[in-house]
């Protein structure tokens, strides 16, 4: 399965973004309101400058105490973005995040971010693929 197609299953909610220099407060407040696990930090919604997860905000906190809270976003998100393409594959995509140990993964074309994707997202086309494949090979067997 292609990422394009994983995109078009999910609800077409666009990616929740924050600009730089927006507080942790603000991140942690948006992860919760909307019930995500990570938010995009983009000046204009199209370029990717970070992504703040729940673990960077824990982390922080453990380290920090609730005074990073005070903090922007910009000193704790991470920089080093990994992403993909429309038309990379759910297998190649999985394969990423794990080794890189991370659950979201920005979408680019052409230089500007189309969509986000999880590691959620993906292990559910992995998992209708497996579900479609079993499908087929159980109409070859009984001769569907």
């Amino acid at each position: 399965m292609l990422v394009q197609q994983i995109l078009k299953a999910k609800s077409d909610d666009g990616v929740v973004t924050l600009p730089p220099g927006s507080s942790v407060a603000a991140a942690a407040k948006l992860l919760a309101t909307r019930r995500i696990g990570a938010v995009v930090v983009s000046p204009d919604g199209k370029q990717v400058k970070g992504i703040v997860s729940e673990r960077d905000i824990v982390r922080e906190l453990s380290q920090k105490g609730a005074k990073c809270m005070a903090e922007t976003v910009d000193a704790m998100m991470t920089r080093d973005i990994v992403h993909c393409g429309l038309a990379d594959a759910s297998d190649a995509v999985l394969v990423r995040m794990t080794q890189g140990r991370f659950r979201h993964m920005p979408v680019i074309e052409a230089g500007e971010m189309v969509g986000l994707i999880s590691i959620g997202d993906v292990v559910k086309a992995q998992l209708q693929k497996l579900e479609m494949e079993k499908d087929a090979l159980e109409g070859m067997i009984k001769g569907f």
